[in-house]
């Protein structure tokens, strides 16, 4: 299974980006097209789903995207097309809140959702969404969110960051710079190993 790709937009097309990844193109289909320019460097979470007659990739800028997507395709009447197309209308952390909160009302505004489907989507998503509950404590830790936005800034991607992100928690850090001290010695033994 192909869990990301990294690499450089090559081509937009309708519903889907051609991504160059060490000069091999993967069409990967995501919400908005439009928004990444061609010649841009991305990452993208990815569900890689394989069929008898074909595989595609679909593609999210953040894990909280990637497991509303994988959810959703758990929930009877909703298919792959159907997802990505409530994606392309609003961002996974909205809509998790929306299905946590139990917000039918709201969830029948996005396309191709009926009340049937709005209803069934609550019935078996609600207190389902491990990511949301993970973005929801990350907020709670300043420390850890400032020291992440260093780490971007500095151009690490975002599963490079999130690979010393649990061993970081286990300690208490009195300030940002003493997380990213140790943030940047564990990623350069990394490098190294």
């Amino acid at each position: 299974m192909i869990a990301f790709v990294e690499g450089t937009v090559r081509h937009i097309r309708i519903s889907s980006i051609i991504v160059d990844v060490n000069g091999i193109g993967y069409e990967v289909f995501v919400a908005d097209p439009y928004k990444y320019p061609i010649g841009k460097s991305l990452f993208l979470y990815t569900y890689h789903q394989i069929r008898e007659d074909s595989q595609i990739l679909f593609g999210f800028d953040s894990e909280v995207d990637h497991e509303i997507f994988t959810k959703l395709l758990n929930v009877k009447g909703i298919g792959a097309k159907t997802a990505m197309t409530m994606l392309s209308k609003t961002s996974g952390k909205v809509m998790a809140q929306a299905i946590e909160e139990g917000n039918v009302k709201w969830l029948k505004t996005l396309p191709g959702i009926g009340a049937k489907s709005a209803s069934q989507i609550v019935l078996d998503l609600q207190g389902k969404l491990v990511a949301l509950k993970e973005e929801e404590k990350e907020q709670t830790d300043p420390i850890w969110t400032q020291t992440r936005e260093a780490l971007e800034a500095l151009g690490y991607n975002p599963k490079t960051i999130q690979s010393v992100k649990k061993e970081l928690q286990e300690k208490e850090y009195g300030s940002v710079d003493a997380m990213l001290r140790q943030a940047l010695m564990l990623l350069a033994q990394r490098k190294e190993g």
